[in-house]
C-alpha cells in the first residue's frame, strides 16, 4: 500500500501546559475547525472527546495523554493532549518524548506558571521545538506582552511575536497578523465566532503593530546568511522569506513563534493550526533517529526517518482496554511494520507477532493494515512490550534510549473485601502497573499486606478509584502513608561471623565491610574489595544479593536506605564450610550493625509548593504554611493575587486542598512538584525498633 500522506506534510505534535490554561479546550476546538468532529465538546460539561475516561469527566481534567489525527491545508497532524497536574507528568514526558513538535499553551492572565517551568525543560530535555500559544485572551486581567517577558525571564526562551491582539480582556476582539499586516477580526455574532474578518490595522495600533513587525524581519534575518545581507542592504522581505527563515529557527529551537487568541470563544485557532503547518517540524526535519547497538551500547546505530529503511519504533504507552486487551502505543521512526509481522524487542531481547494495527482518535479506533514512517499507532498482540522500550525489524536491530520516570513518594494500602476479590484485585494492579510506570504494587513479606505507591495524592486517588468502578474490586482503602528514606550520618565498620550446623554439615561465612555515607540523593554504590583465592563469582554474586536485599530495609522504621556506599573488604572463606546462603546472611548482619552504629536518620520528601491567592487571604494561608512547617521561599504579586511558593514536606500536604479552599472561601489554588529528599524533624510514628 503506497503512503497517503507525504512524510515532509506530516505534524506529529503535543499540546503541554499547566493545569486550567485550556490545552483541552484548544485541542477540542482544532478537531471542530479540522473537520474531525462536528460538534465542539466542552471541559466544563463533561463533554470533551479527548477527555474520554470517566474521572476525566467527573473532575474536567486530562488524567491520561489522549491521542488524535487531523488535516489542516494537505497536511497531517497528530496530536497528543496531554494533563497539566504535576501528578501525571509522566505522560508528559513520554509524550514529548516521541513527539516532533509541540504547542505551548499559556493563560493570558496567570502567565509562566509552575508547571509550564516543568514542562517546558521536559521540552528542552528532549530538543522538541515549539511554538506558544497565548490563550483566554478574552479573561479579566489578561496581558500578552506580561506572558511574552516571563517565557524571557522564566523560561529563557526567545519568543517571536507573530501576532499582536487588539484589545484585551471584555475588548478582546482579534489580532493583527504581523506577517501580513492585516487585521483578524473576530465577530461575536456569526456564530459564536467561528468566523473572521479580514480588515486593515486600526489606527491606534499601527505604531505598534509596524514596531513589532520590523523585530520579526530582524529576527527572519539572523536565522538566515542570505536574508542578513538583504537586510543590511536595504531590500524588501518577503512572507515567504521570513516564514522560511522563522521555521528554520523554531526547528533548531532558537526561537519561539508566540501566537494568541481565546480558545473558548473559538478566536485564534485558525491561525494556530496555520502556525503548526508553518513552522513546527515534519519527521524528515527532525532528522535521523540516533539508537545504540544491542549488543554493544557504545555501539550508534542511525535510523533514517524513511519507508525504505528498516522498520524501528518506540513504545510509549500501554493501555489496558476491557474490549480488546492490551493496547502498545508506538512511535515509528523508520520503515514500515504491517500486520501479522513478527517484531524484535530489542530492550529484553524478544520477538513478538504484531495481530492488529489501530489508529487512535481518542477512545475510537480504526484498523488499518500497515504504519508507516511518522506513524503514532495502537499495536495489539505484544505482550511483554512495555513503556519506554525499543521494537524493531528483526534483521536489523536497534536500540533506543529508554525514558526515565520519577520514583513514587507516597504509599497508600489496600486489601480486598472478601478472598474472592484478592484474585481481582492482584489482576487489577498488574494492569495499571503495566500503563503507569510511576504506578508500582508490592506484598509487604511480613505483614502480608498490599501497598500501592505513586507520585502523589491525586495520583494514587485516581488509580484507587479505577480500581473500585473500572475494574470492579471490592476493597478497604487505608490513607496515603509518606514514602520514606533512611540514611546514615556517619561512616561505621562491621563485622559478622555465620557459624552454624544445619542438617548435620557445618556452614561458615565472615565478612566485615564499611559503609560511608554520600549525599542523600545519590544511588548507593556496593563494592568487594576483599581477595580471597576461594572467592568464586557465585560468592561475590550471594555478596552482592545480600547487600541489595539488606539495603531495602533500614534501622530506623525498615524504608529503603539511600546515599550509602558499602564496601566489603574482608571475607574469610572455608573450603568445605563455605556456601552461598552463609555470605548472603553474614553480609545482611553486618549491614544491619553497621547502619545501626552510623548514627541512622529517617529522611522524607519535600515538594515545592506555588500557591496562588487573593491579597485578602494571604495572612491565613501563610500561617497556614508556617504551622505546617513549610519553608517560604518568595512572595510575588501579580494582579489582584498573590503567589507565594514554599518548601514543604509531604507528609504535611494531605488534605491541604480542603484546608486552602476553607481559607479562601474557594479562591485559592496550589500546584507542587517533588523537590528532593532532607532529613526528618518531625517523625509521625511510632518505631517499634525491632531492627
Amino acid at each position: 500500500m503506497s503512503r497517503s500522506q507525504s512524510i515532509e506534510s506530516l505534524r506529529n505534535i503535543g499540546i503541554m501546559a499547566h493545569i486550567d490554561a485550556g490545552k483541552t479546550t484548544t485541542t477540542e476546538r482544532i478537531l471542530y475547525f479540522t473537520g474531525v468532529v462536528h460538534k465542539i465538546g466542552e471541559v466544563h460539561y463533561g463533554t470533551a472527546v479527548m477527555d474520554y475516561m470517566l474521572q476525566e469527566r467527573e473532575r474536567g481534567i486530562t488524567i491520561t495523554s489522549a491521542a488524535t489525527t487531523c488535516y489542516w491545508k494537505q497536511s497531517q497532524i497528530n496530536i497528543v493532549d496531554t494533563p497539566g497536574h504535576v501528578d501525571f507528568t509522566v505522560e508528559v514526558q513520554r509524550s514529548l518524548r516521541i513527539l516532533d513538535g509541540a504547542v505551548a499553551v499559556f493563560c493570558a492572565v496567570g502567565g509562566v506558571e509552575p508547571q509550564s517551568e516543568t514542562v517546558w525543560r521536559q521540552a528542552n530535555e528532549y530538543k522538541v521545538p515549539r511554538i506558544a500559544f497565548v490563550n483566554k485572551m478574552d479573561r479579566v486581567g489578561a496581558n500578552f506582552h506580561n506572558v511574552v517577558l516571563q517565557m524571557r525571564e522564566k523560561l529563557y526562551a526567545k519568543p517571536v511575536v507573530m501576532q499582536l491582539p487588539v484589545g484585551e480582556s471584555d475588548n478582546y476582539s482579534g489580532h493583527i497578523d504581523l506577517l501580513s499586516m492585516k487585521y483578524h477580526c473576530f465577530d461575536e455574532s456569526e456564530s459564536d465566532s467561528l468566523n473572521f474578518r479580514v480588515l486593515d490595522i486600526p489606527s491606534a495600533f499601527i505604531d505598534e503593530a509596524n514596531a513589532l513587525r520590523e523585530q520579526l524581519v530582524e529576527v527572519a534575518a539572523e536565522m538566515s546568511d542570505v536574508l542578513m545581507e538583504k537586510y543590511f542592504s536595504g531590500a524588501v522581505i518577503s512572507v515567504d522569506e521570513i516564514v522560511s527563515s522563522i521555521r528554520k529557527g523554531c526547528i533548531s529551537s532558537q526561537i519561539v513563534p508566540v501566537f494568541c487568541g481565546a480558545s473558548f470563544k473559538n478566536k485564534g485557532i485558525q491561525q494556530l493550526l496555520d502556525g503548526v503547518v508553518d513552522f513546527l517540524p515534519s519527521p524528515l526535519d527532525r532528522g535521523s533517529v540516533e539508537g545504540f547497538s544491542s549488543v554493544d551500547h557504545s555501539v550508534s546505530v542511525v535510523r533514517h526517518p524513511s519507508d525504505e529503511s528498516a522498520f524501528s519504533g518506540l513504545v510509549y504507552k500501554v493501555v489496558s482496554d476491557g474490549f480488546v486487551g492490551r493496547l502498545v502505543f508506538l512511535r515509528v521512526y523508520s520503515g514500515v511494520v504491517k500486520v501479522g509481522d513478527q517484531i524484535l524487542n530489542t530492550t529484553l531481547g524478544k520477538k513478538e507477532r504484531i495481530s492488529r494495527i489501530l489508529k487512535v482518535h481518542a477512545n475510537v479506533r480504526e484498523d488499518v493494515q500497515e504504519a508507516r514512517t511518522g506513524d503514532i499507532v495502537a499495536l495489539i498482540g505484544l505482550k511483554v512490550t512495555k513503556t519506554g522500550e525499543t521494537i524493531c525489524d528483526l534483521q536489523s536491530p536497534v536500540l533506543f534510549e529508554q525514558i526515565h520516570f520519577a520514583e513514587p513518594v507516597i504509599n497508600q494500602a489496600i486489601e480486598p473485601k472478601t478472598s474472592v476479590d484478592q484474585e481481582k484485585l492482584q489482576e487489577a494492579l498488574r494492569r495499571l502497573a503495566d500503563e503507569d510506570p510511576t504506578f508500582i504494587y508490592k506484598v509487604d513479606d511480613e505483614s502480608g499486606q498490599t501497598v500501592i505507591s505513586g507520585v502523589g495524592e491525586l495520583h494514587l486517588e485516581i488509580a484507587v478509584d479505577r480500581l473500585l468502578r473500572e475494574f470492579n474490586v471490592a476493597a478497604n482503602i487505608g490513607k496515603p502513608q509518606v514514602a520514606y528514606r533512611e540514611t546514615v550520618g556517619v561512616p561505621a565498620d562491621a563485622k559478622f561471623v555465620f557459624e552454624r550446623q544445619v542438617a548435620g554439615k557445618n556452614q561458615f561465612a565472615s565478612v566485615a565491610l564499611r559503609i560511608v555515607p554520600l549525599s542523600y540523593d545519590a544511588p548507593n554504590v556496593i563494592q568487594i574489595s576483599a581477595v580471597s583465592s576461594g572467592l568464586s563469582e557465585r560468592y561475590r554474586d550471594a555478596l552482592e544479593s545480600g547487600l541489595r536485599d539488606g539495603l531495602m530495609n533500614g534501622p530506623v522504621a525498615g524504608y529503603p536506605v539511600v546515599g550509602l556506599s558499602v564496601d566489603v573488604y574482608e571475607v574469610e572463606f572455608r573450603d568445605h564450610d563455605s556456601v552461598e546462603v552463609a555470605y548472603k546472611i553474614a553480609v545482611i548482619n553486618a549491614l544491619r550493625q553497621a547502619m545501626r552504629d552510623g548514627k541512622p536518620s529517617l529522611l522524607e520528601p519535600t515538594f515545592l509548593m506555588d500557591v496562588t491567592t487573593p491579597v485578602e487571604y494571604m495572612g491565613d494561608v501563610i500561617g497556614d504554611l508556617t504551622s505546617r512547617r513549610s519553608k517560604i521561599l518568595g512572595i510575588e504579586q501579580k494582579n489582584d493575587s498573590q503567589y507565594i511558593q514554599v518548601e514543604i514536606p509531604l507528609s504535611e500536604t494531605f488534605g491541604y486542598v480542603t484546608r486552602l479552599r476553607s481559607l479562601s472561601q474557594g479562591r485559592a489554588s496550589y500546584s507542587m512538584k517533588f523537590h528532593s529528599y532532607g532529613k526528618a524533624e518531625h517523625i509521625p510514628f511510632e518505631i517499634s525498633g525491632n531492627y
